[in-house]
């Protein structure tokens, strides 16, 4: 009997920040509606003009998944995963609005944000999976009878984790943001401990200077009424 996976109450930042890859899945089958979850998550992403242009095949059939796992340049971790998410695109839905920019950018984009928000939802149900993006299109396009007019945007491997990946190192948010322009910088307050240095420096001398300046009027003022008494 399968066991359900349990929910884990994170907030949508701490899902974001805690999700890993997965390659190493238990023998262990996902509860269909689960799956049907992680694709309804799918179909909530922001595509252009409201055009959803993708579909979504589930694979579950053993040897599919280890034909997808060969036509993924031998990744073989991916046929121990007992789910596969195929995402198919249907640039010509987007190329009659948008033109070539509806092919080549707008579908693709609403791909990738509908892989995002899935992997998201597997993770939020205590599942884990991967992206793969890496494919032989045509052997992918044959094992699932796709036409010819629409094609592979990528492919979610779904299951339970049998492995805690360590956490890669990322970068500080002041490397990856830039204000205005390329390399602008702002003066005073900046986000990030080290862009804070300068502002606090200028603080630090600022409140000495008060301290001085009036902790001699308060010794002053002590000193009065210590003659007084």
């Amino acid at each position: 009997m399968a066991h359900h996976a349990e929910r884990r109450h994170m907030g949508v930042f701490d899902c974001i920040r805690t999700r890993r890859s997965i390659r190493k899945y238990k023998e262990q089958d996902i509860p269909w509606d689960n799956v049907v979850e992680i694709l309804q998550a799918g179909k909530y992403a922001p595509f252009a003009g409201n055009i959803f242009n993708i579909k979504f095949i589930v694979v579950k059939n053993d040897a599919k998944r280890k034909a997808i796992a060969e036509a993924c340049v031998q990744q073989y971790w991916m046929q121990d995963a007992p789910i596969h998410i195929v995402v198919v695109g249907e640039p010509e839905k987007a190329e009659r609005y948008y033109g070539t920019r509806g092919t080549r950018l707008y579908t693709i984009q609403g791909a990738a944000a509908a892989i995002e928000n899935m992997l998201l939802t597997a993770h939020s149900l205590g599942l884990g999976s991967c992206w793969v993006g890496a494919f032989d299109e045509e052997e992918i396009r044959r094992l699932c009878s796709l036409p010819e007019h629409v094609n592979v945007q990528g492919i979610i491997t779904i299951g339970y984790a049998d492995e805690t990946p360590t956490p890669p190192p990322k970068y500080r948010i002041e490397h990856v943001m830039f204000f205005e322009k390329w390399w602008g910088r702002i003066e005073g307050p900046k986000t990030g401990l080290g862009y804070w240095s300068p502002y606090i420096e200028s603080a630090v001398k600022r409140t000495h200077a008060h301290i001085k300046k009036h902790g001699k009027k308060l010794a002053e003022k002590v000193k009065e009424k210590l003659r007084k008494k």
